[in-house]
């Protein structure tokens, strides 16, 4: 940051896969539909309910977003793409973005970002684009996914004079000495300590249930990785993995995944 329906809940509950994967494509190509539809009125009509509370709610919801993604005056790819203009987008292509093949071939397929396949996409991104990297589980509200929505819709279109970008995880926001993300990582290291961490994520940068940690940028690999091994972010796998390795190692983990897209 409800509409189309993220398709084929019923379906996938059915035990024969022939009928999974008839309901999965009829639903898919309702809620493109729907898209479509909704993106041929929100060009021609405002943005409802952007009062300035829904702004304010809109722009505070999107702290839930900002781990990965920009929006606004100079805002750039991180682990996400910036979110500048999505309306009216053609998912998965930006072409100075790496997107996993879900999102590649969904744009393939017709989806387009309005206000309706946004709106089902944030209430259940792993339904709506199966096998897509993101790693949010959704936004359950339909009223906070409208003000969400509704605040990232004025980053969409001619504004001349935009406010800055929605900063990513920051230093400051862990408390995290500024001069460990000046460490430059080995990368033939990294690829060494990687071991443990292909046990759960996948080389190739697919998200199989678990995030993907393929082609971050490296200040956002190392926060991410300082933060769990000071228990700033909680998870107990993580922890345990952080919590053996030096400032050093990680910032070689950093280098390694940063360009682990360019191995054979």
């Amino acid at each position: 940051m409800t509409a189309p329906s993220t398709a084929s809940a019923n379906g996938l509950r059915s035990t024969s896969p022939a009928a999974r994967g008839r309901s999965r494509t009829a639903g898919l190509a309702a809620c493109l539909a729907s898209g479509l539809l909704a993106l041929g009125l929100l060009l021609v009509l405002p943005a409802a309910g952007a009062g300035s509370d829904d702004a304010g709610r809109g722009k505070a919801l999107f702290g839930q977003c900002k781990r990965c993604h920009q929006v606004g005056g100079g805002a750039a790819h991180r682990i996400g793409p910036h979110l500048n203009d999505v309306f009216g987008r053609t998912a998965g292509s930006l072409a100075d973005y790496r997107y996993s093949q879900a999102m590649r071939e969904a744009g393939a397929g017709g989806l387009i970002w309005a206000g309706a396949t946004l709106d089902a996409f944030l209430s259940d991104p792993h339904t709506f684009v199966p096998h897509t990297r993101m790693s949010f589980d959704g936004m359950e509200g339909a009223d906070d996914r409208a003000a969400l929505l509704a605040w990232l819709r004025g980053f969409s279109g001619d504004h001349s004079d935009p406010s800055p970008a929605e900063p990513t995880a920051t230093p400051e926001e862990y408390g995290l000495d500024p001069h460990i993300l000046a460490i430059q990582g080995d990368r033939e290291y990294g690829a060494y300590l990687a071991g443990e961490c292909t046990t759960c994520h996948r080389t190739d940068g697919a998200d199989e249930g678990i995030p993907s940690i393929t082609g971050w940028p490296l200040d956002d690999f190392v926060i991410a990785l300082q933060a769990y091994k000071h228990g700033k972010r909680v998870h107990p796998v993580m922890q345990m993995v952080t919590g053996r390795l030096s400032d050093e190692e990680i910032a070689a983990l950093a280098a390694h995944f940063h360009r682990a897209e360019d191995d054979p």
